[in-house]
């Protein structure tokens, strides 16, 4: 099968095109023959050697069609969803014609959807739901901050969070991006800065943060929170160094909630993936209740581009690749 294989680390050169060995059934996996993947920050961490682990082939989400299932939880032929766990970390992920995936990885995704549009959904709005719903509890009428807005996450959390009923406040560095985020339904926008609690009028009344810049805007995200609040790191738009000399007794106000997702731990016994409503995202995009369109859509042949887009922050939405 034709594949893209990491040779070594660095730059677009180190994605290569090869012809690698088909994945054969595999007693509680799933073999899906791959129709379209979503292009992500973290497959640009690993291909630069910046991840903790990084399998030869990348990729950490896919939709398609199942070609062998030997325990029996997805029928062959159906239309599925696969996201992280160990794809494209310790696993070969989606960055190829077919993969092989745990079962707990593994989702039904049946919906009268483009595969483009359907492989928008995986990685990014199972992600910013389980941020939005399980780690900050959202409810409808409170105030939620998202930081980084305008990447494919930070617009799917927006759309999510919005679609709940939650008051949002946006954040991005350029104000020309201010018309399409207001045209989502956010409250307002603001110009992301490292000291943004200091100039939010609503310093200490804010019930949510989800901070996809990351660790350099950690602290002055809880720093903006209610008694109570919480906020949840996701995303490392600013860059992964970590935070300086974190003393939580001296930066951390009483009363606040730090938490943290990372899409690797589903399909572990904690984070199943069937805890995310997938099918009825999808369903509520086919009903036009949710705009999941893709801001670009590449073949196969075009993931260096992808990734040259998304390295120079130009790709101004949800990338994905159809086969």
């Amino acid at each position: 099968m034709r594949a893209i294989v990491l040779d070594g680390f660095g730059g677009l050169e180190a994605l290569s095109y090869r012809d690698i060995p088909e994945p054969g059934p595999l007693a509680g996996h799933v073999v899906i023959e791959i129709k379209a993947f979503g292009i992500n920050h973290a497959e640009m961490h690993m291909r630069r050697g910046e991840w903790a682990e990084a399998a030869p082939v990348s990729g950490i989400e896919c939709v398609g069609i199942v070609k062998s299932c030997p325990g029996g939880e997805f029928p062959v032929g159906a239309k599925v969803a696969a996201l992280m766990g160990g794809m494209g970390r310790t696993i070969n992920g989606s960055y190829a014609e077919f993969t092989r995936v745990p079962v707990g990885n593994v989702a039904l995704i049946e919906a009268d959807l483009p595969w483009a549009e359907l492989a928008a959904i995986p990685e990014t709005y199972a992600t910013a739901w389980t941020c939005l719903f399980r780690n900050l509890e959202l409810r409808a009428g409170q105030l939620i901050v998202i930081r980084g807005a305008t990447s494919a996450f930070g617009q799917a959390a927006v759309k999510q969070a919005v679609n709940a009923g939650a008051r949002v406040i946006a954040t991005t560095r350029q104000q020309e991006r201010f018309a399409m985020l207001e045209a989502l339904g956010v409250e307002r926008c603001e110009i992301e800065r490292p000291d943004l609690s200091k100039h939010i009028a609503e310093a200490g009344e804010i019930d949510a943060v989800l901070d996809l810049v990351g660790n350099s805007v950690a602290l002055d995200s809880l720093a903006m929170l209610r008694r109570g609040g919480r906020s949840c790191l996701a995303g490392w738009l600013g860059g992964l160094d970590p935070i300086p000399d974190f003393n939580p007794l001296l930066q951390m106000a009483s009363g606040v909630y730090l938490t943290f997702f990372g899409s690797f731990v589903f399909g572990t016994p904690g984070f199943p993936l069937s805890d995310v409503p997938l099918g009825e995202i999808a369903r509520d995009a086919a009903a036009g209740r949710l705009d999941v369109r893709p801001k670009r859509v590449f073949g196969f042949e075009e993931v260096p581009e992808a990734h040259r887009l998304m390295e120079a922050n130009a790709a101004g939405g949800k990338m994905v690749v159809v086969l």
